[in-house]
């Protein structure tokens, strides 16, 4: 638990930098806007200025040029320069193109001044004309920046996280698959061995039940000796009866169980339903979860099996009176190693899932869980 809960604090703390980062810069460049907000509202004003005293120079001519020059040298900021009855006196910066067209001055002194208020030119004597502007294409643009930053920052960040989350997978993937096979080839000389023993006590008592029973360990090894070898391969599916394979797992269950562990099953399919499985694999997956269900009950209590089906779907919820699953631990249950109990690896359901998900493209899922009342895991499987 503490690897999650450490991993946890990591994304927090990823994310917690990601958002000072971009409130930094958002900050730092709304701060810098308004700075040129106001140097661009000096130019208007300049501007303003230029205008009166160009309409009241009587200056030179090398004067009303410098004048001039000033108006001309405004390369950013677009200008209307309009009378009391909005009738356009002069502009400068705009879009030479849509000036063609004779409504798109008006349209932008509406925009304009609707926008902001105007710099007012008083010539005295009740004379007024008034400068609209509006924020230059650069002001514009870097109004956008910090959005745009915070943007490729997120995008940086996730996927710096994915591919690390990537990595790491794969590299767990590596290491079951490592310790499955390793775990196939050790099992593989005491099965062998433990299977000439039956032979031999088979032969010499073949009517206890010992012997029955001892086979049917045996047996049992050698299969699960296959399931770890073929863990890391693609395992063939072939045409089954699901409620054969259930009532197989069970039964084999019931006999190395607590005699306080009741199991049902609850049929709504019919009974010769055949969907696409690996069999040993599905069984391992049933007993897997059973096995949790016994411990979350501590050994006493019941488990339900339900079958049903719908637009070509089997579900099964395996249901227990268990001590239930917390909110919090419902997403990491079937992430590699986690586990809740003193002894154990916390493999058991994430290969479930695995068996499930990727080889039998169906889904695992916790259906329901309530603290000290029990919970059912749901498994859907397609039929075709």
């Amino acid at each position: 638990m503490d690897i999650y809960r450490k991993k946890t604090i990591w994304k927090f703390l990823l994310l917690i930098f990601a958002v000072i980062i971009g409130l930094g810069s958002l900050l730092y460049t709304h701060n810098l806007v308004n700075d040129l907000k106001n140097e661009e509202r000096k130019k208007a004003e300049l501007l303003a200025r230029t205008w009166r005293m160009l309409i009241n120079s009587s200056e030179d001519e090398e004067y009303i040029g410098f004048l001039f020059s000033i108006i001309e040298n405004n390369t950013t900021i677009p200008v209307i320069l309009a009378d009391e009855d909005d009738n356009i006196i002069g502009f400068h910066n705009f879009d030479t193109l849509k000036l063609k067209d004779p409504a798109y001055l008006a349209g932008q002194l509406t925009r304009l001044k609707e926008k902001s208020e105007p710099i007012v030119i008083d010539y005295g004597g009740g004379s007024k004309n008034f400068i609209y502007y509006k924020d230059s294409i650069i002001l514009s643009r870097l109004t956008y920046y910090p959005y745009v930053q915070l943007a490729v920052i997120i995008m940086f960040i996730s996927i710096a996280y994915f591919a690390f989350s990537m990595s790491r997978k794969a590299e767990q993937n590596r290491v079951w698959v490592g310790m499955s096979k390793e775990t196939a080839h050790q099992l593989g000389t005491p099965t062998s061995s433990l299977s000439a023993l039956s032979e031999l006590i088979s032969s010499k008592y073949p009517d206890t039940n010992i012997s029955r029973e001892l086979n049917r360990d045996v047996e049992r090894l050698e299969k699960i000796t296959h399931r770890f070898s073929k863990i890391g391969s693609v395992p063939e599916l072939k045409n089954e009866n699901i409620l054969s394979i259930i009532n197989s797992s069970l039964e084999y269950l019931k006999l190395r169980s607590s005699s306080r562990i009741t199991f049902t099953i609850e049929n709504d399919i019919p009974e010769d339903t055949i969907i696409p499985l690996n069999a040993p694999l599905f069984e391992w997956v049933i007993e897997n979860v059973c096995k949790n269900a016994i411990d979350a009950m501590n050994g006493e209590g019941s488990i339900l099996i339900r079958l049903s089906g719908s637009d070509g779907q089997v579900i099964i919820d395996i249901t227990d009176t268990g001590k239930g699953i917390p909110k919090a631990a419902q997403k990491n249950i079937f992430k590699p190693g986690y586990t809740t109990k003193a002894r154990g690896w916390g493999l058991g359901l994430s290969l479930s899932q695995r068996i499930i998900e990727l080889y039998h493209n169906g889904k695992i899922f916790v259906k329901h869980s309530e603290p000290l009342k029990g919970s059912t895991i749901r498994i859907i499987l397609k039929t075709k």
